[in-house]
Parts: C-alpha cells; sequence; structure tokens
C-alpha cells in the first residue's frame, strides 16, 4: 500500500473530524469529496467515512448525556432504522446526479429562507416542530442518505435548526444520534461487504488524526460566540448546499 495515499487519506479524515467537532456535523460532505479524489474505491471511502463519523461521535458524546432531548432521539433513531433499507436500494438504483441535485437545491433553498426570513415568520416555524413527531421524515431521510451515501447528518442538521436548538443541545443531540445512526450504517456497510483490508488499515492509522480533531474542534468551539452559533450554521449549510450544487452540475 502506498504510504503517500495513507497520509492523503489521514488529511481527508482529519479536515472532516475537524468539521464535526467544532459545528457538531459536515464531516462527510469534506472528507467524502478529498477521498473521492483519490485512486481507492469508492465502497472504500464511504466505510471509512462511515467508521470515522461513529468513532468521532462515541468520543464527542461522553460527557454530555444531559443535554440530550431522548425523546427527540427515540423518534430519529427509530425512523433511521426504517430509512437505511431504503437507502441502500437508493445507491444501486438512482443516479446519484438527481440525488446531489436535489439535496443541493433542498439545502440552498433552506438556508436561504432561514437567513433572510423575518423573526416573526422563523418564530412560526420553530413553533411548528415543538411536536417530536416532526421528527418523523428527518430520521428517515438520515438512515436513507447515511446508508447511501453517509450523508445521514443533513437531515438531522436541518431538523435541530428548524426545532431551534441552542447551541451545546445542538451539537451533543446530533453526536447522539450519529453514534446510533451510524453504527447502523456501518453494521449495513459490513453486509454490503464493503468493509475490507485497506479500509481498516485506512482507519487505523487515522485513529489519532481523529483524536487530534476533536480537541481542535472543542476548542474553536470554545471560542464560538453562542449567539453568533445558529448563523455560522445556517451560512455551513448553504455553503455545502452551493458545493453540493456546483459539484453535481459542473
Amino acid at each position: 500500500m502506498d504510504s503517500s495515499i495513507i497520509i492523503l487519506v489521514i488529511g481527508s479524515v482529519f479536515l472532516g473530524s475537524l468539521m464535526r467537532s467544532t459545528f457538531g456535523f459536515g464531516d462527510s460532505v469534506v472528507s467524502m469529496p478529498l477521498l473521492a479524489l483519490l485512486p481507492i474505491p469508492f465502497s472504500d471511502a464511504v466505510a471509512l467515512v462511515g467508521l470515522v463519523g461513529f468513532t468521532v461521535a462515541l468520543l464527542s458524546v461522553f460527557s454530555s448525556w444531559k443535554h440530550l432531548d431522548k425523546t427527540v432521539l427515540k423518534w430519529l433513531s427509530a425512523t433511521t432504522l426504517i430509512g437505511i433499507p431504503f437507502g441502500l436500494f437508493l445507491v444501486q438504483s438512482v443516479d446519484p446526479y438527481w440525488v446531489n441535485l436535489a439535496l443541493g437545491l433542498l439545502l440552498l433553498s433552506y438556508a436561504a429562507y432561514a437567513l433572510f426570513s423575518s423573526q416573526k415568520r422563523m418564530a412560526r416555524m420553530h413553533r411548528r416542530f415543538e411536536n417530536n413527531t416532526a421528527a418523523v421524515p428527518f430520521g428517515f431521510l438520515s438512515g436513507m442518505l447515511g446508508s447511501a451515501y453517509n450523508m445521514n447528518g443533513i437531515p438531522i442538521v436541518l431538523y435541530g435548526t428548524m426545532k431551534n436548538w441552542a447551541p451545546t443541545p445542538f451539537k451533543n443531540n446530533l453526536q447522539a444520534h450519529f453514534i446510533i445512526s451510524s453504527s447502523l450504517i456501518i453494521f449495513s456497510h459490513f453486509l454490503s461487504g464493503f468493509w475490507t483490508r485497506d479500509v481498516g488499515v485506512y482507519y487505523l492509522f487515522s485513529l489519532p488524526a481523529i483524536v487530534l480533531a476533536i480537541l481542535a474542534g472543542n476548542a474553536l468551539y470554545a471560542r464560538i460566540d453562542t449567539n453568533r452559533f445558529r448563523r455560522y450554521v445556517l451560512w455551513l449549510i448553504f455553503f455545502l448546499g452551493l458545493s453540493t450544487l456546483l459539484n453535481t452540475l459542473l
């Protein structure tokens, strides 16, 4: 195995893990395109990002149980499980072009709406999400997109901003859900034959970078003004949508 490839894989994993540990999401959108540039199988990249996402969530959530919305997490977990087989069907039956196009448009549209709508309009939207059953479609999409493209975080990020979670519950609820959804997703990857010797090597070499990224991400998060955190998240959603759309169309 080429050592230069391992170094580039570690770098890709570090950047994705840094994004996740700072804002609670975005690792797959950072790591997957970078890994796609390397001469490794796509299935290896999918399996690796799934394992890394589970590891980051597990290491990040140890001290945060008191901030969790356990009722919402139950709804999200149950519907994520239902969505996983649909994702395996999706990746085999639907052209990724259309999935990425729809996802990019959704992220752009929501971020623009949330960033530029009046406070009164946003307050009405947040009230609609006080009912915990509103989590159902987001959990389903998380399972579907997660098992297909390792994008299980994006629907939960959208749900968290619509529900108007404060920064700490936002980040910790995301990580708790990722532990549950990622464990199901990596198991589906195992059943699909995505786990290989190369994936194991990449993962083991990446572990120190993952720990370093978590420490660096937590330090960055501590410096972010909590009053601006939600706006930063919305701009991240906007740019993730824009990059997804541009990568799809160009």
